[in-house]
């Protein structure tokens, strides 16, 4: 571990980095089984970082990173933004509301004309689904995908898996339950490829007009019934109401939403004893999780957003001394 750390603090080109085989992160479908366990083994270097005085590296001094922000963001556009400055990187944040897309600029063109100015590194969340995969066609920059649209999420299942690690070193053959808007969720989509990869046995659960169709192909044992689900269960991964991409009405009422899929501390139990409880945030309390369960000695919910710095900076690190033409 010492000897990783060391590198990551080292602007020695000569250093012989660990890489990614790509120049982007745009799907966990992009990674193999021995890069994702590299990222996750770098990001426990990383919180190494994260405990000293002065929390920082100068390892890509020299490098500038562009957030590209099309959607409301806490976590991750923080996460990101305090992954690239603990590792020395020029940030400059773009926000939909402040950029020339309210003029009528197209995504494409924005692209461009920030491409102009030479960036290393582009962090995008965007809406639409696909949209990270036509930045990477378009430019020269290496694109992180910070969530597009209802496609994928994979820092967010990496820093997930990592979380998942540390307090079950071995995630094969250990039950996770994911539940709540399965239809919705980009982070869904990253968490099975993912945890489906490391050996998890993956149930879902929510309601019917919230399950997508075929989600049997994916490797995932499907249910209505979040008991089924959660009994158990080793993890139970929590995912909010997506009231934002909604159209229509998906349940009755968030009363009966809760009754019939909320996490209480009552369905809980139906777990194993040392289950945790995740949730990517934001979370609704009363509507897909109880408080006492979000707030509860089951909990990691804080963990995993200490781990977005980590599992961010590990991201940024090996994208940086990566070669790839992908």
């Amino acid at each position: 571990m010492s000897e990783q750390v060391d590198s990551i603090s080292s602007t020695d080109a000569n250093v012989n980095r660990p890489k990614l085989r790509s120049r982007h992160l745009l799907s966990i479908s992009d990674l193999s089984l021995e890069e994702i366990f590299l990222i996750l083994e770098t990001a426990k270097a990383m919180k190494e970082i994260g405990t000293r005085p002065i929390k920082k590296v100068p390892t890509l001094r020299g490098k500038t990173v562009v957030n590209l922000f099309f959607e409301p963001s806490t976590r991750t556009r923080a996460s990101f933004e305090i992954a690239e400055k603990r590792l020395s990187a020029d940030a400059l944040n773009v926000a939909a509301m402040t950029s020339s897309l309210l003029k009528g600029e197209t995504l494409a063109d924005t692209a461009r004309n920030l491409e102009a100015m030479a960036p290393d590194m582009i962090v995008v969340r965007h809406s639409a689904s696909g949209a990270c995969h036509m930045l990477a066609d378009i430019g020269n920059s290496r694109i992180i995908n910070a969530g597009d649209g209802m496609h994928e999420h994979p820092t967010q299942a990496l820093l997930d898996a990592l979380t998942i690690r540390e307090h079950k070193p071995s995630i094969k053959g250990k039950k996770v339950a994911i539940i709540g808007d399965l239809a919705h969720s980009r982070v869904l989509r990253s968490n099975v490829l993912l945890l489906n990869a490391l050996g998890a046995e993956v149930w879902v659960s929510g309601p019917t007009t919230l399950m997508p169709r075929g989600i049997d192909r994916f490797g995932v044992t499907a249910t209505t019934s979040v008991d089924a689900a959660v009994r158990e269960a080793d993890v139970v991964m929590m995912l909010r109401i997506q009231t934002e991409r909604m159209r229509g009405n998906f349940f009755p009422s968030v009363r009966e939403y809760f009754k019939l899929f909320g996490l209480t501390r009552e369905r809980l139990r139906l777990a194993k004893e040392d289950v945790i409880v995740l949730h990517p945030g934001p979370l609704n309390r009363g509507v897909e999780i109880a408080s006492e369960v979000a707030d509860g000695p089951d909990s990691v919910i804080l963990e995993q957003v200490s781990n977005g710095v980590a599992v961010r900076m590990a991201i940024l690190y090996l994208l940086a001394g990566s070669e790839g033409g992908d």
